[in-house]
């Protein structure tokens, strides 16, 4: 999206009007001035936009990039219409899409550069770094004989170094913990898959846990082999988050919300400029038709994510638990030009199956006042008292088990979730701010290397860390020698948060991934602790 002011959208549209006003003039003025005899008479075009860019192409007393000219104004035009609708430029389709695609080309590792050094955290299972050798807390040095660690590149600039076209190899100097010079070490570059589901696994009793990050090309197969191997675990209940989800492809949010819904239930319908409606319904193969779940949102919780929540909250299929989600309700098309560049166009609205719609109210121009929705939210309370969200009667609607749900503005959840500020002290601002807390994980993943790559289980990862009864007092002298003296108070109120930040940091560095970090963050969360105590608690069936 673009941050121009309403003021630089208008500008091209006067800037026309100015141009096919002139033209009008010289008509004017041709009887007394010697005028070409092409504005004598009206120019057959049908609308003025495309007579003024005709008549700067054919006529301006300069040549004229049009294709320079046409990056500037399609995005200002779009911007005219709503909110969503969007011009993505050639050079940033690739960056746009990566993310939905499923995969990219590349060396396959996850890193961090907290340190100006690019530390590999995992390497991908039979991915390309994995078979050239290359192990989990190796320092990147070099890249292709050039030297990268401590130069201050900017991260994206890395990223770009490492990957390229699959087939192509590039050359990394390593510095490795025991080996005095840097390794050295050839990967070929490959399709490395890009994974939506985030984390998947059993948290409590037989709850299981899933942590969707978007719905990409792959996610409804993705989610359903996550499933299959929760339900081998035992699991019978799921909590599913999508609190930070901004959404993605409608057909994959379709696809997962028909896991769970009873044939011929209503999931989603759209509706475009003629009032022609599209309904999707279940089609009753669902694999957790009957599986009690817990869905959670917050505010970053937009578009699929809605969706999605709105299909089981509408349908009394489960509970939903968190804070009132983004409000997008609008539907975009993707429309390719042949430069490479696209149209995110909308092109409908999505109604949950009660027939409410979630888009939040815009005015057409002011992207700045919609974009400062979520910090008026905060001003106003919103994030932390329910009473503080407000829905007009206009907007009420009830499911089929007599629930009120309100549209216009997002999806309110069934049970409200507080954002938590309780443990968060000036120490722990501080030493998290300062990055002092993750540099801390960085360096005792490092000196705990062996055990943790022999991590394979979440709860092989418990019992590893559950047996260093002095990780937050190391933490806290370690902190004190990088400036930040204790404050006792303060970490005696936040160590319960600072000892699961630890956790999950350190968790992350091993081949669990994500699943390491959320597994130990969640004592913290209290979203997820609220969905553990619902669905732990017995059902009345009266």
């Amino acid at each position: 999206m673009y941050s121009n002011s309403r003021r630089t959208v208008l500008f091209p549209l006067l800037l026309a009007a100015g141009v096919a006003a002139g033209a009008a003039f010289g008509i004017y003025v041709g009887r007394h001035t010697a005028v070409p005899q092409l504005f004598r008479q009206p120019v057959p075009f049908d609308n003025k936009l495309t007579q003024t860019l005709s008549l700067i192409e054919n006529q301006y007393v300069d040549p004229v990039s049009m294709d320079s000219l046409a990056e500037h104004v399609i995005p200002l035009l779009v911007r005219e219409l709503d909110p969503h609708s969007v011009y993505i430029p050639a050079e940033e389709m690739a960056a746009m899409n990566e993310p939905l695609e499923g995969e990219f080309d590349g060396i396959g590792v996850v890193f961090n550069m907290a340190t100006d050094t690019v530390i590999v955290l995992n390497v991908i299972p039979n991915g390309p770094s994995d078979k050239a050798g290359i192990k989990a807390g190796d320092r990147i040095i070099e890249i292709d004989d050039s030297l990268v660690a401590g130069c201050k590149i900017p991260q994206n600039r890395i990223v770009r170094r490492l990957r390229g076209p699959r087939g192509t190899t590039v050359h990394l100097g390593l510095e490795r913990q025991g080996i005095p010079d840097l390794v050295q070490v050839d990967v070929v570059r490959g399709a490395i898959p890009i994974r939506s589901i985030e984390s998947a696994f059993r948290i409590s009793g037989t709850t299981g846990y899933i942590k969707l990050g978007q719905f990409a090309r792959t996610t409804s197969l993705e989610f359903a082999r996550a499933l299959a191997r929760l339900r081998a675990e035992g699991v019978d209940r799921l909590i599913f988050d999508l609190r930070g989800n901004t959404g993605g492809y409608l057909d994959q949010a379709i696809a997962v919300a028909n896991q769970f819904l009873h044939e011929g239930e209503l999931i989603v319908y759209t509706e475009d400029r003629d009032k022609r409606r599209m309904h999707e319904y279940a089609d009753g193969s669902g694999a957790v038709q009957d599986m009690e779940v817990v869905v959670l949102i917050d505010e970053g919780s937009a578009s699929s994510s809605e969706i999605l929540a709105g299909a089981i909250q509408d349908n009394d299929r489960g509970t939903i638990v968190g804070r009132r989600s983004f409000g997008k309700g609008l539907v975009q098309k993707q429309i390719p030009f042949i430069d490479g560049s696209a149209l995110r166009l909308t092109t409908a609205r999505y109604y949950t199956p009660t027939g409410r719609s979630i888009q939040k109210p815009y005015t057409v121009g002011d992207d700045e006042s919609y974009e400062a929705d979520l910090w008026n939210r905060y001003r106003n309370n919103e994030f932390f008292s329910a009473d503080s969200i407000h829905f007009a009667d206009s907007l009420r609607f009830t499911t089929p088990g007599g629930k009120t749900v309100y549209g216009g503005g997002g999806i309110m959840p069934d049970i409200f979730i507080p954002a938590d500020t309780t443990d968060i002290t000036p120490y722990f601002v501080e030493v998290a701010g300062r990055n002092i807390l993750y540099r801390y994980t960085i360096e005792y993943a490092d000196r705990h290397r062996e055990a943790l790559n022999a991590v394979e289980t979440v709860e092989q990862l418990q019992a590893l860390l559950d047996s260093d009864k002095r990780l937050v007092d190391d933490f806290i002298r370690y902190a004190a020698r990088k400036g930040v003296a204790p404050r006792y108070g303060d970490i005696a109120r936040s160590r319960r948060l600072i000892e699961a930040q630890l956790k999950a940091y350190i968790g992350r560095n091993t081949k669990l991934e994500d699943t390491g970090f959320y597994a130990n963050i969640y004592p913290v969360d209290n979203a997820i602790v609220r969905a553990i105590e619902l669905l732990n608690t017995p059902k009345n069936d009266d």
